[in-house]
């Protein structure tokens, strides 16, 4: 394979549409891209939360964010407020930009931890920006202090939408469900794919995103699966849309239930709901109705039950296939990285780009990349699991004893014993993630940076009052979330 220059993309929904979007933006003019998928097949659809770097992809993809949030029935999102984590009863707000102000050799966490141990009663998340603003129910930029910010929308909508920057660059949607799958015999490479209809569609090279069963990069090449079950003790998730009873905030909300989690999304004119839990210890019957039981507002749609497992293929670049979204692996949704997961490999593929041919060395490049890049968020994920001090049912307790993988330990016990965290190979989620979670759920760090004792005990405290006054103040001059939506992005009406 000289030339790479039929690209066929096998499956719609976020991801099908946005590596179209992408990759016609980026080389629609040398590239002959062809999208199917089935109107019978439907989607998972409910990764509606989203993170930061999502606004790099909508620079590329032209995409004005005004025009966006409209189109997509969208709201702003400043982080996540998790409720009953580290303890019934408790919650902390996981905000998209770091706490206080930072020293050269010390973050603020650790004057945090100093004030603490000298009295101080306020948690460290109300030393934060996006935290203070997200519980006043305010989103706004003005100032010279700007939030750092995601996005809730509709996943189907922004489905369409970037179908419609697709089909605007040239890219060719063909309606119809692939039943087989040919292979080169020499290379074992993917030939092409059959229709139902009896149409065979020939390419050079082949995106698979088509689900769960990993039509192209599992059932045709057996590249094979990892399993993270035993540290993701989740394997089901239900979904319901529910009615607007309230404002909407401008966070996501994350709840521990008895088993598992449910999720809070809101958007402009419904909010998405849904819990996520382990079949070993809740029935499907019993999580139905503990969504239901928990819920703000009336459902608009029936409860639908999705399966799951929680692992990486092994492979996600195998030959010329390329696996993208839930057919390359799945994390679950707590800190909403499955979008963005599915940008960064498009954007990495982007940047191999076999255009002079199949290369075993780009290959290789690739899914070394992947590999250590989900790996990073997995051991994220589980840190939410393993740091809690509930013990009120099995479920919990089997999560707070379980061994954990080598580079969390290491990560849990550094801060705990120092109160140091730190990036490693630019992985996705920086020190102040880090920090919120294992603060938020009762992780405490035993001692504090030495450099903090550098500061007189009078600057000391002009610190916290000089964060507190600023903070205070950006968040007095912000309008309301749904002012600031009204005025910039009502969305379109229906």
């Amino acid at each position: 394979m000289s030339d790479i220059n039929r690209v066929r993309i096998i499956g719609g929904g976020t991801a099908g549409w946005m590596a179209a979007a992408a990759l016609s933006k980026a080389m629609g003019n040398v590239l002959d891209i062809e999208l199917i998928e089935s109107d019978e097949i439907g989607t998972v659809g409910v990764g509606e939360a989203t993170i930061p770097p999502i606004r790099n992809l909508h620079l590329l993809l032209e995409l004005e964010e005004a025009d966006f949030m409209k189109a997509v029935n969208g709201t702003y999102k400043l982080g996540i407020e998790f409720r009953n984590w580290g303890h019934l009863g408790e919650r902390y707000f996981h905000p998209f930009a770091g706490f206080g102000t930072d020293m050269w050799a010390a973050q603020f966490h650790h004057y945090w931890v100093k004030a603490k141990q000298k009295g101080e009663k306020a948690q460290l998340d109300e030393f934060s920006y996006e935290a203070s603003l997200g519980r006043a129910g305010k989103f706004g930029q003005t100032g010279d202090h700007k939030a750092a910010y995601a996005y809730h929308f509709d996943a189907g909508l922004y489905a369409k939408l970037l179908r419609g920057i697709s089909e605007g660059e040239g890219v060719t949607r063909t309606e119809g469900k692939v039943v087989d799958v040919t292979r080169e015999p020499e290379s074992g490479f993917i030939q092409s794919v059959t229709l139902e209809s009896g149409k065979v569609i020939e390419g050079d090279f082949f995106i698979d995103c088509s689900g769960f069963r990993g039509l192209l990069i599992e059932q045709a090449l057996e590249t094979g699966w990892e399993d993270w079950g035993q540290w993701l003790k989740s394997d089901r998730a239900i979904a319901v849309q529910t009615e607007t009873t309230s404002p909407p905030t401008p966070y996501t909300r994350a709840t521990a239930r008895t088993c598992g989690w449910q999720w809070r999304i809101p958007l402009q004119s419904r909010v998405g709901n849904g819990l996520v839990y382990s079949s070993e210890y809740l029935s499907d019957d019993e999580a139905r109705q503990t969504l239901l039981n928990n819920l703000d507002g009336k459902p608009l749609t029936d409860p639908r039950p999705i399966r799951f497992k929680t692992g990486r293929r092994l492979k996600q670049w195998n030959g010329n296939c390329l696996a993208l979204g839930l057919s390359s692996g799945f994390l679950e949704p707590l800190e909403s990285t499955s979008i963005h997961l599915i940008q960064n490999s498009i954007i990495r593929f982007i940047k191999l780009f076999p255009s002079a041919g199949i290369n075993p060395v780009e290959i290789e490049q690739f899914n070394r990349d992947v590999k250590q890049e989900i790996e990073y968020i997995r051991d994220f994920i589980i840190l939410h699991y393993h740091v809690t001090e509930r013990t009120d049912t099995p479920y919990w307790k089997a999560c707070r004893d379980m061994d954990v993988p080598e580079s969390l330990k290491h990560k849990i016990r550094l801060f705990r014993e120092t109160g140091k965290i730190f990036r490693e190979n630019n992985e996705l989620f920086s020190e102040p993630s880090w920090i919120a979670v294992m603060v938020g759920q009762g992780l405490l760090p035993e001692a504090y940076h030495p450099f903090v004792d550098n500061m007189s005990e009078q600057d000391f405290k002009n610190l916290f009052a000089r964060v507190r006054t600023g903070i205070s103040g950006l968040v007095a001059q912000q309008p309301s979330h749904l002012d600031f939506i009204n005025t910039h992005c009502k969305a379109n009406a229906a």
